[in-house]
């Protein structure tokens, strides 16, 4: 039985990618070493796939980084899952490693970020999700007419799936859209600028590309989806 210890505060982030925690800057995720792999490889080995939205987490912090805790996610759709129905599920994640599974703690006064997140069941607490090895979650934008966008260029997972060819410009209306200039290595916003991917905005840049959730989710076969087929 784990013991889980309350740290207040909100996070700096990863998520499944490592988002802007400082440790390793968020765009700078698929630098580490990740096994690729694709959509349905990953759907296959989850037992839930969803888009979820980070409502609280629950973490251990070691120089200011969390080590080791839970992380409430609301489910918003559901794509697949081993198990009854749940609004609230939890993900555990401890130690630090490239496919870590750690989210960013929203504000009171705003909404958590949302992903396409696939998690597995942990074997010692059959309650609780864990991350895979190859990474756990993928960012969702919302876009100007209210759609949800997968933003790109990705990070947090290695994908052999080319989301380059479905990816398209968007305005986002989505805060999360936005991020700092110490957040990106001066060589990831070089060539993000230079791609025309990120844009100033703001005294901040602004992400302009996505790729349609309906698109991604094509790109997910039938199979992989169907529940018990997970490892």
């Amino acid at each position: 039985m784990r013991i889980k210890v309350l740290v207040l505060g909100s996070l700096l982030i990863f998520s499944a990618l490592i988002h802007a925690s400082g440790k390793i800057p968020a765009e700078d995720k698929n630098e580490l070493k990740m096994t690729p792999v694709s959509l349905s490889e990953l759907a296959a080995k989850a037992d839930l796939v969803a888009v979820a939205q980070v409502k609280d987490t629950d973490y251990v912090y070691t120089r200011s980084f969390p080590s080791e805790g839970s992380a409430y996610l609301k489910i918003l759709i559901a794509y697949k899952r081993n198990r009854p129905a749940e609004e609230i599920i939890e993900v555990y994640e401890k130690g630090l490693h490239p496919g870590e599974c750690y989210f960013e703690n929203p504000s009171v006064f705003e909404e958590g970020r949302r992903y396409l997140v696939f998690f597995r069941q942990d074997p010692g607490d059959p309650e609780d999700y864990l991350g895979l090895a190859e990474g756990c979650a993928l960012e969702i934008l919302v876009t100007g007419d209210n759609r949800y966008a997968i933003r790109y260029p990705v990070d947090g997972i290695e994908l052999t799936d080319k989301l380059d060819r479905l990816a398209v410009k968007y305005d986002f209306r989505d805060n999360y859209a936005l991020v700092s200039d110490e957040s990106l290595s001066p060589a990831r916003r070089d060539d993000l600028l230079e791609r025309g991917l990120i844009i100033p905005y703001q005294g901040k840049f602004k992400y302009t590309h996505g790729v349609d959730l309906t698109a991604v989710r094509k790109l997910i076969g039938t199979e992989a989806l169907k529940s018990g087929k997970s490892r």
